[in-house]
């Protein structure tokens, strides 16, 4: 585990959450409960220790210089942001005002007589009971396939959303987080999207190594309803 030093009057901070948190190998056992480092206890903890910690000349004088230099604009002003998740193999997101939380994986109990595609059930969160909307089956995607990327351990997630008055659990693959981008930057739909998916579509957006699918926010809102009715 890694801390930051500078000087014998330094408070040490341990960063695990670069180790073995969400910025490191994830293998921390405590992420299964906490979802986010964030929500953590040590996480908290490091973060009243740093900012306890005393302030030398250096870095006044780092933090002096940076602001001094001038400001770069390279036409493309992040004024959007999304919550990026995975479903099967198809990376996608949605606008994150649809979001309320994110919550461990649970398992959905099915409701009796009632079989609308993409209704799986209701799952309990923390006491509530939501409904629980598979985005695979309403988008036709394939939710057995998918791989995880390359030193990196997955885990799947409820995303508690709201729309309009009613709230949904929607269960996902994988998890990246919120995205920033510039509403500018949005490119079109590849031809060779499948058709259930690509008419949910509103662009795609390139992350990375990622391309991630800007899911419609009206249309799934009201397909969401629709499949509850």
């Amino acid at each position: 585990m890694s801390t930051t030093t500078s000087s014998p009057a330094t408070i040490d901070v341990q960063d695990c959450w670069n180790v073995i948190g969400v910025n490191g190998d994830q293998s921390c056992a405590r992420l299964e409960q906490y979802v986010h480092c964030r929500n953590c206890e040590v996480y908290a903890s490091a973060a009243q220790q740093n900012l306890q910690r005393p302030v030398g000349d250096s870095y006044k004088k780092d933090w002096a210089a940076h602001f001094r230099q001038a400001a770069t604009d390279d036409g493309q002003q992040k004024d959007s942001s999304c919550l990026v998740f995975r479903i099967g193999r198809e990376w996608l997101s949605l606008p994150t005002r649809m979001f309320v939380s994110v919550a461990p994986i649970a398992t959905p109990h099915r409701l009796p007589h009632r079989a609308s595609r993409g209704l799986s059930g209701i799952v309990n969160v923390s006491g509530t009971l939501y409904p629980c909307m598979s985005l695979a089956a309403l988008l036709g995607i394939d939710d057995t396939e998918g791989e995880a990327a390359t030193h990196r351990h997955t885990f799947a997630r409820l995303l508690l959303t709201q729309w309009e008055d009613q709230a949904y659990a929607l269960p996902v693959a994988d998890l990246h987080g919120i995205l920033r981008y510039a509403s500018a930057s949005v490119q079109a739909p590849a031809a060779t999207i499948n058709k259930g998916l690509s008419r949910f579509l509103t662009g795609v957006i390139t992350h990375d190594d990622m391309r991630i699918g800007m899911l419609d926010e009206a249309l799934i809102g009201y397909q969401l309803a629709r499949t509850l009715r």
